[in-house]
């Protein structure tokens, strides 16, 4: 795996973080164009993304550093077929080595649906073995996602 480190994304790139954004990600997240994407990242600042690209040169993961309300906060998507390769968990540290804290918006239940039919299952538990804080008073409900807020705090 190569991992490839931006602070913005060309045209190819989104096309790519979007394709596996709409493999993995809840059916009602779905992002159905460029601009969908580009509205996402608008509102927000600092970007860092660190594309995860195989050996066949397909991008099969995104983490994405960025701040809103004053706060580093997280995005990551790993393709289900790389998924369990503790990928996932080198993502996170090496976000946990650039940020004191980081926040993330994490679906806490099995509701959902992938485009695929299955279910999209919750990744709570990976934030909590990778020692994230769930923050059960802070939800995010909107009519597209329930979720609750997740906080890594480093101890130093």
């Amino acid at each position: 795996m190569t991992f490839l480190e931006t602070t913005t994304l060309h045209t190819a790139q989104k096309e790519a973080v979007m394709t596996l954004w709409n493999k993995e990600y809840p059916t009602t997240l779905a992002l159905t164009t460029v601009a969908d994407f580009d509205g996402y990242l608008q509102n927000l600042t600092n970007h860092h993304h660190l594309l995860v690209i195989d050996d066949q040169n397909r991008t099969v993961g995104w983490f994405f550093t960025f701040e809103r309300d004053a706060e580093h906060w997280f995005a990551m998507l790993l393709d289900s077929d790389v998924q369990g390769q503790r990928l996932g968990s080198q993502l996170l540290s090496r976000a946990k080595l650039k940020h004191g804290t980081l926040n993330g918006w994490v679906i806490d239940h099995d509701n959902y649906k992938k485009s695929n039919g299955q279910p999209y299952r919750s990744p709570v538990a990976f934030y909590l073995k990778n020692e994230f804080e769930q923050l059960n008073l802070t939800r995010l409900e909107t009519p597209k996602l329930s979720a609750v807020k997740m906080r890594w705090k480093s101890e130093v």
